[in-house]
């Protein structure tokens, strides 16, 4: 990849902003809207935040770990920045859409690049009815919540919640209960990248659910509708030895 022109930004802690500072003085610094690449300095879930504020640009972002876990960061180092940012290979990601209709009737959609959760919102589980474009697959699913997640994704909310880890390029999304009561045995589904998962909240009065797509949260809904937006492609840089399928096929071999 060759490169013309690089921004830093950086998460609010002081690692992150000490690092931003050594390097816009060692390669020089463009506003992100005009830079080539993006460099986000920070955890994953600044990378989240960095991946949604300039999904619209196109631009690749390259992450460097000044967080705690850093899955989707390369390892931080100030040295041969251009020289790694060339070499580096690229994860295309296409985010989730969300659709969520309220109780009140409202309509509110979002993106999410990891997962799309709903969760119950009071001591009272969650009654959930789960449709597979279109066609009814569970009928009644009592639990704390249930998530979709990508492959992204499939190593953070998804793995707590013992759903499987999904190697990228597999074409596929995870379906995954969160503590579900009935059916107990259940362990939630795969499904092809391009399949709508609708789930409507059953007696959503006694029983409030709200929706998240990473961490935009609507509250109290009463149906949720779950696509892949393939006509977005978000680009993440990696470097050859540290890549995110390495990664990924890393994490299923953790004691």
């Amino acid at each position: 990849m060759h490169i013309h022109s690089i921004a830093f930004v950086a998460a609010d802690t002081k690692i992150a902003q000490d690092a931003m500072y050594r390097l816009k003085h060692r390669y020089g610094h463009l506003s992100p809207d005009k830079a080539d690449v993006i460099v986000a300095l920070g955890g994953d879930g600044f990378m989240l935040e960095t991946l949604h504020r300039y999904m619209g640009r196109k631009v690749p972002i390259y992450g460097m770990n000044r967080g705690t876990v850093g899955f989707l960061m390369n390892e931080f180092r100030e040295s041969d920045l251009p020289e790694r940012i060339a070499e580096a290979q690229t994860v295309a990601l296409s985010p989730l859409q969300m659709e969520a209709h309220t109780v009140s009737g409202e309509s509110l959609c979002a993106l999410a690049i990891n997962e799309v959760s709903l969760l119950r919102e009071t001591r009272q589980a969650a009654k959930l009815r789960i449709r597979i474009d279109g066609i009814e697959r569970l009928a009644e699913l009592v639990c704390d919540g249930a998530l979709v997640c990508t492959p992204a994704g499939s190593t953070a909310y998804n793995l707590s919640a013992h759903g499987p880890i999904l190697p990228m390029g597999s074409g596929l999304l995870a379906l995954t209960p969160i503590s579900p009561f009935r059916p107990r045995r259940w362990r939630g589904a795969l499904l092809p990248h391009a399949a709508t998962v609708t789930f409507d909240v059953q007696d959503p009065d006694k029983r409030p659910v709200s929706a998240v797509a990473d961490y935009t949260e609507v509250r109290d809904v009463a149906r949720v509708t779950i696509r892949e937006d393939q006509t977005l492609k978000i680009r993440l840089l990696f470097d050859p030895e540290h890549n995110l399928e390495e990664r990924i096929l890393k994490e299923q071999f953790v004691e």
